[in-house]
């Protein structure tokens, strides 16, 4: 069985010549689910972009099951071949972001359906199939014919998880997706993803949420100021962690 579906060496990225990533190396399991943690501003979401796609990276290395894109400082240009790898590596990497990202003007299954029918060339009848598929998985067959505004929003982001899951990657990436919610909602968000890792979906999630990292997660690493500290267990990070900064960090939450 494959092991390391996600595998990150050396990875730095700067904005503006302030370094945010100071050279990453991370490995995350296939079927399993990893939490990122960390104070605001130690570069989790932007490894996350770094990962997806959506910012190049200064130099290092990434490969998304067997896929790799990699750059060097000796070589900053961003050519033909870095946007074709850039381009299949999104079709491996789902993103779930903390603001949802519906189309307002869609219901509910166009905003699963839609993306099947450009990016995959579905038929109209195939893709809204397939598209109630995902969102009986995400237990929103009922909303199908509702708009985001007629949502609330924990069923948005069910509903762009739902969206993220019909493409088929094969990693969901998940960037503080309850952090927009209200408490009230958030854990209608964190048993689907439970469910998903039930299901053996890979998945790696920026998450405030610690009751949820201490209880769901295979893997838990910590960052802080664009390195990793530490990384291990659930129970060994909760219960024994190493590095004093995780220790502070854990106490305001534990």
């Amino acid at each position: 069985m494959e092991q390391h579906l996600i595998e990150i060496q050396a990875l730095k990225k700067s904005y503006e010549g302030n370094p945010v990533l100071r050279g990453i190396n991370l490995s995350v399991d296939a079927t399993k689910l990893t939490v990122l943690m960390g104070p605001s501003g130690c570069g989790k979401s932007t490894l996350l972009r770094c990962i997806n796609g959506i910012e190049i990276f200064d130099e290092g290395r990434i490969s998304v099951a067997g896929l790799t894109i990699e750059r060097n400082a000796a070589n900053p240009r961003v050519d033909g071949e870095y946007q074709r790898i850039t381009h299949q590596l999104r079709s491996l990497v789902g993103f779930v972001f903390q603001a949802f990202n519906l189309f307002p003007h869609m219901t509910t299954l166009d905003n699963v359906a839609r993306p099947l029918m450009i990016v995959k060339g579905m038929a109209r009848k195939e893709a809204d199939a397939e598209a109630m598929t995902w969102l009986g998985k995400v237990h929103l067959k009922e909303k199908a014919d509702l708009v985001p505004h007629q949502l609330s929003g924990g069923q948005q982001q069910r509903a762009a998880i739902a969206r993220a899951l019909a493409m088929k990657p094969r990693v969901l990436l998940y960037d503080e997706p309850t952090s927009a919610l209200d408490p009230a909602l958030v854990d209608e968000v964190l048993e689907v993803m439970k469910e998903l890792h039930s299901e053996g979906i890979t998945q790696l999630v920026v998450t405030h949420e610690m009751r949820f990292a201490r209880a769901a997660a295979d893997k838990v690493v910590y960052m802080h100021d664009g390195l990793i500290v530490e990384e291990g267990s659930a129970e060994k990070i909760f219960s024994n962690p190493s590095h004093n900064q995780t220790k502070q960090f854990l106490r305001r939450f534990l």
